[in-house]
């Protein structure tokens, strides 16, 4: 199993971006997908899932609104649009692969098995 996340980049406040996440080796339908950031000195942030049964997306209350996450099973490729960047979005970016993705109670729900490499997202004030 293999995650290629791509498309980070240097952008200005109130840009837009958009990161890919290729799969290899697996059906990437098969899994839900999923985004987490990482800033410097910070713990990582859960961005966004995709669900593999339903195709629902979740997002963090952080980027709702400004990001969209879409999936094309055809190249078993997801993304995630970024738009209206704001300098605190500044982080690297990964892309994982969970056996699920769902709303508790209170949570959404998304644990990773699989993760892919980095792609740095730098947003200038």
């Amino acid at each position: 199993v293999q995650l290629q996340a791509s498309g980070g980049g240097l952008v200005q406040a109130g840009g837009s971006l958009r990161l890919s996440c290729a799969a290899s080796r697996f059906t990437l339908d098969y899994y839900a997908i999923g985004w987490f950031r990482q800033a410097a000195e910070k713990e990582r942030e859960w961005v966004s899932c995709i669900s593999s049964t339903d195709g629902v997306t979740y997002y963090a209350d952080s980027v709702k609104g400004r990001f969209t996450f879409s999936r094309n099973n055809a190249k078993n490729t997801v993304y995630l649009q970024m738009d209206n960047l704001k300098p605190e979005d500044t982080a690297v970016y990964y892309c994982a692969a969970a056996p699920s993705c769902f709303r508790s109670a209170s949570d959404v729900i998304f644990k990773p098995a699989y993760w892919g490499q980095g792609t740095v997202v730098t947003v200038s004030r």
